[in-house]
């Protein structure tokens, strides 16, 4: 049998019988591990490998997680963790014809645009916008017990203060559907009541920032309608500016005024927002008494009659009168 020379580790020639490859003895020759692309990679290819795609899905989770604390990331929360009433609400009612259109949509298409709410804690999210969204959706759920109307679609919102969130749920509702002169004077006055704004000035400039100084300065005067009526009125969101805006200039210029418009409204009863109105035009036009003046001060008289504050008597001399004037320019905007 023909011999075959082989070395070993130490060099040394040694002779071996060929290896006959067709007998039951022999042995299948040495292979190397199989793998798909042909050589497995070396292990420390391997771990480097494992080591970025760990580093990237701890990159993806973390943009996440920050995109959710940011509120970039619409998240699906059940309808009953949504604290409706964590705000004071700006919006008094919805037009019945528009939550029917609005409720339509949802019911066809789903929720495509979510709401805004801020993490109270322990699975509680309070409501900063999108009250009529969340209305529409607990009606659909109350209808049709349906499972897709169990759950709304939220941004979460981390405001800085109770005022910033008072600010964005006006600004929203500001760009979808105009509030009425009303809605943002009793949103500025109720504000300023609950400790959130210092002051009506600050609430107006806070609230309606976007807002010219005409607009701001029509919101102040119904803050005056808001304080004289709030409760009074039954349709106070359908009141038009001009007959608002009369119904504070005759407010302010009688001391009665407010009582005696209470009184008639209770008379009146009225039923509908045209009837109100009319009410109150019918108010308006009624011949104003004259109030009698009141003494500030010995010698010194005041009365208003109708827009107007008279002065008069016999302490009303022109050193007075300089340091009223002086007053008056101090006074804030």
């Amino acid at each position: 049998m023909a011999k075959r020379k082989r070395l070993t580790p130490l060099g040394i020639e040694t002779t071996h019988p060929e290896a006959d490859i067709s007998s039951a003895d022999s042995r299948a020759p040495e292979t190397k591990a199989m793998h798909p692309f042909g050589v497995a990679p070396p292990p420390i290819s391997r771990v480097a490998q494992d080591a970025a795609a760990t580093a990237a899905l701890r990159e993806v989770a973390q943009e996440l997680t920050q995109a959710r604390e940011d509120g970039r990331l619409v998240q699906r929360l059940p309808l009953e963790a949504i604290v409706a009433d964590h705000l004071l609400r700006d919006r008094l009612a919805a037009d019945d014809d528009d939550m029917a259109s609005l409720i339509d949509s949802l019911r066809a298409h789903g929720q495509r645009t979510p709401i805004e709410v801020t993490d109270l804690g322990h699975g509680r999210y309070g409501l900063i916008s999108g009250q009529r969204r969340l209305t529409a959706l607990l009606r659909l759920r109350a209808e049709t017990e349906e499972a897709r109307f169990d759950h709304v679609l939220a941004l979460l919102r981390r405001p800085a203060s109770a005022s910033d969130a008072y600010i964005a749920m006006v600004e929203e509702n500001e760009i979808r559907a105009g509030l009425s002169y009303w809605e943002r004077a009793r949103i500025a006055a109720k504000s300023v009541d609950a400790g959130v704004f210092a002051s009506e000035k600050i609430a107006l400039q806070r609230l309606f920032a976007a807002a010219s100084r005409a607009k701001r300065s029509k919101i102040g005067s119904f803050i005056t309608l808001v304080q004289a009526l709030d409760g009074h009125l039954r349709f106070p969101a359908a009141l038009p500016e001009r007959l608002g805006l009369a119904l504070v200039s005759r407010l302010e210029g009688q001391g009665q005024a407010r009582a005696d418009l209470i009184a008639t409204l209770r008379a009146a009863d009225p039923a509908t927002a045209a009837a109100e109105q009319a009410t109150l035009a019918r108010w308006l036009a009624a011949p104003r008494p004259v109030n009698a003046p009141v003494e500030l001060r010995p010698g010194l008289y005041w009365a208003q009659q109708g827009g107007r504050l008279v002065l008069s008597g016999p302490a009303l001399d022109s050193r007075l009168c300089e340091q009223l004037q002086d007053w008056l320019r101090r006074l804030p905007d």
